[in-house]
């Protein structure tokens, strides 16, 4: 079982303990991502993110990797939309040494002149090699398509405008009204000590306190476009992503979102898969995901094919759609993706990575933790009625948006194909 305590300025911590495995994940989580942005200051999440590494005070940049490379462990960090998380993954008697790097950094990085100047041409090539990456282009560009005009739809990575044009004050003024106490999570999954673990964290969290208060305004329901973004790239594909509204964070429909999607697009034996590439052969890659976030959420395929067979597809695609909606989904595909759903939730928690990622997510976005056994209850109440009525309520084709990346040989007309 999980455990919450929140210190007294604010910062929450949520911890699990598994007293059977000898690793111990620890995670710092701040509330903020590209969706606290704006387009003159879009990447300036991730380029924080970039700059905790590059040293402190104590530690420069190489002492910081070598700490942890030392002792076997992991260091890492990832931004996304709404959320930021610094974490290790170590030996459960090397704790101590991990939450004294990630504290270090977290509070006292330097961001240097010299090392901001540097990590811009770093974080610039990435953009370069994101570009480079149509398969992973194409998603960024659907996020623009259909949320246009909203920080949504805004690229993690920023822009090169954006990053060439940020200053140390943008960045440090960035941090300062964003990653403040109420807007924490340390996160922690694992074999540990209880009482030890909470010493250390009240240790070097505790006494943080900040002038500025969080703008705990929520975020407003983004309009949805039918956007369409066609991007002309030389590449032997044509990477198609096609989005339907979703369903936000703490929508109870959710989970049955997710047993439509294993039947749709979520894995091999899914209806796409099967249809497209096994029967047809016209794709090497197709899939589909649902993202949720705060108000807001989308429901993604994606293909990956020869520019010739682009519009086939996604004919294809519409047509395996309008089944779905017509007839809905049997009793016997809906038990059997809840066993999937089950199955995929219950392996993941044999890692403490994942356990770690689970609960510090779920803290930092939503505010509350669910049990396994509350997992596993939700999954199990799905029913034909619940998957019947999430089908109609997203797959609604007057909110349909399209982005593509590649060779285009000839129109994509969406209003054409549905």
């Amino acid at each position: 079982m999980f455990e919450r305590i929140t210190l007294k300025n604010g910062v929450r911590i949520v911890f699990e303990k598994i007293p059977y495995v000898r690793s111990v994940s620890t995670g710092i989580w701040v509330g903020t991502g590209s969706r606290r942005e704006n387009s003159t200051n879009n990447g300036v999440s991730h380029f924080v993110e970039h700059m905790m590494f590059k040293g402190t005070d104590k530690r420069t940049a190489k002492e910081i990797a070598q700490t942890i490379d030392n002792i076997g462990g992991q260091l890492n960090a990832f931004t996304g939309k709404e959320c930021t998380c610094y974490y290790t993954k170590t030996l459960d008697s090397h704790f101590e040494k991990s939450l004294d790097v990630l504290a270090d950094m977290f509070f006292n990085s330097k961001f240097a002149q010299k090392d901001i100047d540097i990590e811009k041409n770093v974080v610039i090539e990435e953009i370069f090699m994101y570009e480079d990456s149509p398969e992973e282009l194409v998603h960024d560009i659907l996020s623009e398509a259909v949320w246009k005009g909203d920080s949504l739809g805004l690229p993690i990575l920023g822009t090169c405008d954006c990053l060439k044009g940020m200053t140390k004050n943008d960045i440090e003024d960035y941090v300062n009204l964003n990653y403040l106490p109420e807007n924490t999570v340390i996160a922690i999954a694992g074999n540990f000590e209880r009482e030890r673990v909470v010493e250390l964290i009240k240790d070097k969290f505790e006494n943080w306190s900040s002038e500025n208060t969080l703008n705990s305004k929520e975020f407003g329901m983004p309009d949805f476009k039918n956007g369409r973004i066609i991007k002309e790239k030389d590449t032997e594909q044509v990477h198609v992503c096609i989005g339907f509204r979703g369903l936000d964070h703490k929508d109870e429909q959710l989970y049955s979102l997710l047993a439509v999607n294993n039947i749709l697009g979520g894995g091999m034996s899914s209806n796409l898969f099967q249809k497209i590439r096994e029967e047809r052969g016209l794709v090497y890659s197709i899939y589909s995901y649902p993202s949720s976030y705060k108000n807001a959420g989308l429901f993604t395929i994606y293909a990956g094919m020869n520019p010739e067979h682009l519009n086939e597809v996604l004919q294809l695609i519409i047509h395996e759609i309008r089944i779905l909606v017509k007839n809905g989904i049997s009793k016997e595909e809906i038990d059997k993706s809840k066993e999937q759903l089950k199955g995929s939730y219950i392996l993941g928690l044999e890692s403490t990575s994942s356990r770690m990622n689970s609960i510090g997510k779920s803290e930092v976005l939503l505010e509350k933790i669910y049990s396994p056994d509350e997992v596993l209850k939700k999954i199990d109440d799905i029913d034909e009625q619940s998957i019947n009525q999430i089908i109609k309520k997203v797959f609604d084709f007057k909110n349909i948006g399209l982005s593509a990346v590649g060779n285009i040989k000839e129109d994509i007309d969406l209003k054409k194909i549905i």
